[in-house]
């Protein structure tokens, strides 16, 4: 076996076995699952109860409740003056005390420049929102009521539309899956980003380790840099394909099996089959079986293999690049300075896939797919909803000649930084590395 199979299968094999690849491998996908989706839980979970104490003098607000999160406590006008009220409040422990004066001439708009909420400390977004919106609302009211108008009427002529979205793409029509899209693209992207830095800070911590631990000075006597570096690259490269391709099985599965439970009993039902006007009107409207119908329009073989491709190519050129500044420092508290310019790219990029699954054809989203550094991201949001295919062929091209450059960049770097010792050097310096003759 070559020297560059040996460095693979030792690369591989020596982590394979370790308990927390096993650990990670089984646990990731639910790891990946809270971190996307906890957020959005967590905001819909009720906050604590406000209390807020309101000297209405004008008789605005008098009959608005509140909501479950922030409730109004009405002092009355004839009772109580400015300054008992806020002492009252704060005697109290109420959270904030709001002050809406007496409207001078029946003014609607001097009441929007002079309410005025107390509070000893900041007011939360969503209070101070609540407030100005239902303020709004009343002050309209009374601006109408000026004009003559009844605000009843306004109020029932207000109409609902939700517009039912149909897609025409190559002539045939679909129901809208933008939502779906949308998602399969966010979670494609940024399970690319993080195998990227998961497995690219093991290249540069195991480069530093066996560094400092002098292994390399044994073994660049029998093996070439440009051996050492891209077998250590590949060998940690297959161990994420590896686990990635047991979360794509898992998810395979998963999906199977809540298809067989949720789907498939209700598409064989025959009380659906004998009158599926209106069964399946009504089971349209599960969420279940709109997800699973929005499914079936994605080319998923195409999605996968692309993610195949800009997986392996993102993480190549990415891991050269983590294994060029694991050779040019001796600890990895040094690294984080180098390390910096390698990250930028790969923030922005998650910046921009917020853009391009919003409007995946736009100039932005088309540019950003086509810079390497860029791409495996962004092409990944782009692709389930549909990409011309020259345009992934240029961006696949694209990606392919800026690994083989970025990996001669990385191997001119590795070959001086990993017999260097004690000195952390500057990118000038590097830069000279790069410029070395053989």
């Amino acid at each position: 076996m070559s020297n560059l199979g040996l460095i693979i299968k030792r690369e591989f094999s020596t982590r394979v076995r370790k308990r927390s690849f096993i650990i990670l491998t089984l646990l990731g996908p639910i790891l990946m699952a809270v971190l996307l989706f906890l957020p959005a839980y967590l905001a819909t979970l009720p906050g604590d109860l406000k209390v807020i104490t309101v000297l209405d003098e004008s008789i605005l607000m008098d009959f608005e409740k509140g909501t479950d999160e922030i409730k109004l406590r009405y002092l009355p006008p004839d009772k109580f003056k400015l300054e008992q009220a806020q002492e009252f409040s704060k005697q109290e422990g109420d959270y904030a005390f709001l002050y809406i004066p007496l409207s001078e001439g029946g003014d609607p708009d001097f009441l929007g420049r002079n309410v005025q909420l107390f509070r000893d400390g900041d007011v939360a977004l969503s209070v101070e929102g609540f407030i100005e919106d239902k303020l709004e609302e009343y002050i309209q009211k009374e601006k109408l009521k000026v004009e003559g108008v009844d605000p009843e009427i306004i109020a029932r002529t207000k109409t609902q539309v939700n517009i039912r979205i149909i897609n025409t793409e190559d002539g045939l029509e679909a129901e809208n899956t933008t939502l779906v899209k949308m998602g399969i693209g966010y979670v494609a992207a940024f399970a690319i980003y993080l195998f990227i830095f998961i497995y690219g800070s093991q290249i540069m911590r195991g480069v530093i380790e066996e560094k400092n631990n002098r292994i390399m000075e044994l073994m660049v006597s029998s093996i070439k840099p440009f051996e050492l570096m891209m077998g250590k690259i590949m060998g940690i490269g297959l161990l994420a394909l590896l686990q990635f391709v047991i979360w794509i099985g898992l998810g395979m599965l998963l999906y199977f099996i809540a298809t067989s439970i949720f789907i498939s009993p209700s598409l064989e039902s025959g009380e659906l089959m004998a009158n599926a006007g209106t069964n399946m009107g009504a089971m349209a409207d599960t969420p279940v079986f709109e997800i699973w119908r929005s499914l079936q329009g994605i080319d998923f073989i195409s999605v996968i293999l692309s993610f195949i491709y800009y997986f392996i190519g993102g993480y190549l050129l990415y891991g050269a690049l983590f294994a060029a500044v694991g050779s040019a420092v001796d600890k990895e508290s040094d690294s984080q300075q180098m390390v910096l310019p390698i990250t930028i790219p790969l923030i922005l990029s998650l910046l921009v896939i917020l853009r391009a699954l919003d409007n995946p054809d736009g100039a932005l989203a088309f540019w950003f797919s086509m810079v390497p550094l860029s791409s495996p991201l962004v092409m990944m949001a782009r692709l389930p909803f549909g990409v011309e295919w020259w345009e992934l062929l240029v961006s696949m091209l694209l990606l392919a000649l800026a690994f083989l450059g970025g990996v001669w960049i990385a191997a001119k770097i590795y070959r001086v930084g990993i017999l260097m010792y004690g000195k952390k050097p500057t990118f000038t310096e590097m830069f000279r590395w790069i410029r070395y003759k053989n």
